[in-house]
């Protein structure tokens, strides 16, 4: 069933090994990948005051991430809108046979830099 909903594209920025320094360490450098049919909504003020006393941070948007993503998104940068903003907090998970549309899994967003 095709869902009348329909995300947009955005940039997750991942870290991938690039090489190693001088003393054999990994480098890693933020590489972006294009995730498409994110759903992107604002969060509410409760959302808002609750984020910031738990976690320290100022929820902007909330993310909603289809089914078949297996991307890793706690802690990582993404950008649309033109902006750059940071996922943190955990993401939360639904069962993806007991939601009936394409997005099971969601995730907070503060402006970055």
């Amino acid at each position: 069933m095709a869902s009348m909903i329909k995300g947009i594209s955005i940039l997750l920025y991942e870290p991938t090994k690039v090489g190693t320094d001088a003393f054999g360490a990994d480098v890693y450098m933020d590489v972006p990948v294009t995730v498409g049919n994110v759903l992107i909504a604002p969060v509410s003020t409760e959302d808002i005051i609750s984020d910031l006393q738990m976690y320290g941070k100022r929820a902007a948007y909330e993310l909603c991430i289809p089914k078949d993503d297996e991307h890793t998104w706690e802690d990582r940068t993404v950008e649309f809108f033109g902006t750059k903003w940071r996922t943190f907090g955990f993401s939360e998970y639904y069962l993806p046979d007991l939601i009936p549309l394409e997005w099971n899994r969601k995730v907070k967003v503060e402006r970055y830099g």
